[in-house]
């Protein structure tokens, strides 16, 4: 097992701190920082700083450990609480995309406020994108939302396969061009949806667009088109298209989405720890 004090001093380090500074911000003698992380680099078997006399630097080892540190000190720090019957105070910004809404995030939610009361919750519901630049200006804690295929910013809690999705009346493929029901761009589901069908060469058609997750629901159960959506998301009244008429059997496959989560680094901030764990907890038994 890694010992926690060993790991603060490690993650002070990589926030940007130099040895001496994190000495000071311990309270603990440059020799013992440098100690601990001598017995850390022996505890892993790796180097994670690279110092000379004018910088510090993460290793490649070092990058991963970040992570990893994090998680046992914030678990630690979840065990202390929970056993001491402290009770978690503050603001918590969080943002999630709106499919993730409608389906086992309000369940979430409702645990964690039960459990911590006394947690001020301002909840965002934006696309991805709009949680990303929310995220990166500091104007969210944390972010549940997709990220672009081929990225790999973020904590990854799972993924889904992207389907065709629409009602079981729909005469989307009926004649002419495929007809779609997308998310206006900047949207990580419709440049998925439009590369695969470029790719293929199949012709297509947007014969409706709506900034939010309803409007297009209500646009594929009218049949209007078909959508790209999480197969395990997929809200009532629609279906796996794909699976279920022959003809969209002909339609390209769309990949997998992943479903991140977004929050600083370094941080271990109480509330933040406790959602990020109630969210990954849950994405597990999805």
């Amino acid at each position: 097992m890694l010992d926690p004090i060993l790991l603060r001093t490690f993650l002070l380090i990589a926030e940007g701190n130099s040895f001496s500074a994190a000495s000071r911000k311990l309270g603990l003698g440059q020799p013992t920082v440098s100690d601990h992380i001598r017995k850390l680099e022996q505890e892993v078997g790796h180097r994670l700083f690279v110092r000379d006399t004018h910088s510090v630097s993460l290793t490649c080892e070092g990058e991963a450990m970040i992570e990893f540190a994090r998680r046992i000190i914030e678990t630690n720090e979840r065990a202390r609480r929970h056993f001491a019957g402290t009770k978690l105070r503050g603001r918590l910004r969080f943002g999630a995309s709106e499919d993730l809404v409608s389906s086992w995030l309000p369940e979430v939610l409702r645990g964690f406020l039960r459990e911590h009361p006394l947690v001020d919750l301002e909840f965002t519901i934006a696309l991805s994108n709009s949680l990303i630049a929310k995220f990166d200006s500091g104007d969210l804690d944390i972010a549940l939302c997709k990220r672009w295929p081929g990225e790999e910013r973020g904590e990854l809690v799972w993924r889904d396969a992207l389907v065709w999705a629409g009602s079981k009346e729909s005469q989307a493929l009926a004649n002419g061009p495929v007809q779609l029901v997308l998310y206006p761009p900047p949207s990580i589901t419709r440049f998925m949806a439009l590369a695969a069908l470029e790719q293929a060469g199949t012709p297509w058609r947007i014969a409706c667009s709506s900034g939010s997750l309803s409007g297009l629901v209500a646009a594929a159960k009218a049949g209007l088109g078909i959508m790209a959506h999480a197969r395990k998301l997929l809200p009532e009244g629609l279906i796996d298209y794909s699976a279920h008429d022959d003809s969209a059997r002909q339609l390209p496959l769309l990949g997998d989405l992943e479903f991140v989560l977004l929050r600083p680094r370094r941080s271990l901030r109480a509330p933040v720890a406790e959602l990020a764990a109630a969210i990954i907890a849950k994405a597990e038994h999805f």
